[in-house]
């Protein structure tokens, strides 16, 4: 602890002796121009002290330079760098816009196509503790919904409303253990019942005899009174034949990826106008 004052003295002593040479050497320089011992001690001690003093001076004007650089540089970079993060939000936005626009025309398309009145709903929740397979919309009874009515997108149907209030809507999709609809093998068209089975659907009371490839498209037969004809539901998926059962198994893998929906259209009944 006593060694650092000591080092600062011996600094300063040693710049008050350059101060006083340099003193020295000006003052003899003024009073006389000839050049005597004392002078010349003087000037020998002092010239390379001097030369130190300079070098060190201009040393620390350019690091003084460089620190004022690199101070304006990190601020540059810096601006440049919250820029960039704006650009990059203002970019995303711009790719959210374009993509919704890209599944909302894929909506109209299908709502032109259709013979129904539909509205359409955004995707505001998920029940992400059965698996996905309830999802609640933002339209309710204040916008004519009721429970019962089909659900779709423009890749084929999601489900029916089980639940409503005025402006959110449950869906129960075609997934679920509870979902049964009247379906159609649209090749062939041998009728079943799609059952939910989690991620994946069973076309149930296929007999044997009927001809079911994999990759038929299996599509709602209007029965029952709730899905109207013609709507894709998915794509059979396998076929087994070997069971001793009287039916066949027929896994059919759903057209609508439910976890990555967000716009659906809803039928509303005949007496609605359309929205």
């Amino acid at each position: 602890m006593k060694s650092k004052p000591k080092k600062y003295q011996l600094i300063i002593i040693v710049f008050t002796l350059i101060i006083v040479l340099l003193s020295l050497t000006f003052h003899s320089v003024k009073r006389s121009s000839e050049t005597g011992i004392f002078k010349k001690l003087v000037l020998e001690i002092a010239a390379p002290l001097m030369d130190v003093i300079n070098t060190s001076f201009e040393e620390l004007t350019k690091g003084w330079k460089r620190y004022i650089f690199l101070v304006g540089l990190e601020e540059e970079n810096r601006q440049l760098k919250k820029k960039n993060i704006l650009l990059t939000g203002q970019l995303i936005q711009y790719q959210e816009g374009y993509l919704e626009g890209i599944r909302l025309q894929k909506l109209l398309k299908l709502k032109e196509n259709l013979n129904y009145s539909t509205i359409t709903a955004m995707v505001v929740g998920r029940n992400k503790l059965s698996g996905f397979q309830t999802i609640l919309i933002n339209k309710g009874t204040a916008h004519n919904l009721r429970i019962g009515l089909p659900v779709a997108a423009d890749q084929g149907v999601i489900g029916r409303i089980t639940e409503a209030s005025w402006h959110v809507s449950k869906i129960l999709l075609l997934t679920d253990e509870n979902s049964k609809i009247d379906a159609l093998v649209q090749r062939t068209r041998t009728p079943g019942i799609l059952h939910g089975s989690g991620f994946i659907s069973h076309l149930k009371y296929v007999p044997k005899t009927d001809d079911v490839r994999v990759g038929d498209a299996v599509i709602s037969s209007g029965m029952g009174g709730v899905f109207p004809k013609g709507l894709l539901l998915g794509f059979v998926k396998s076929v087994d034949k070997r069971d001793a059962a009287l039916f066949q198994k027929v896994e059919v893998t759903p057209s609508v990826d439910v976890a990555r929906i967000e716009e659906v259209l809803v039928f509303l009944p005949d007496n609605d106008d359309k929205k």
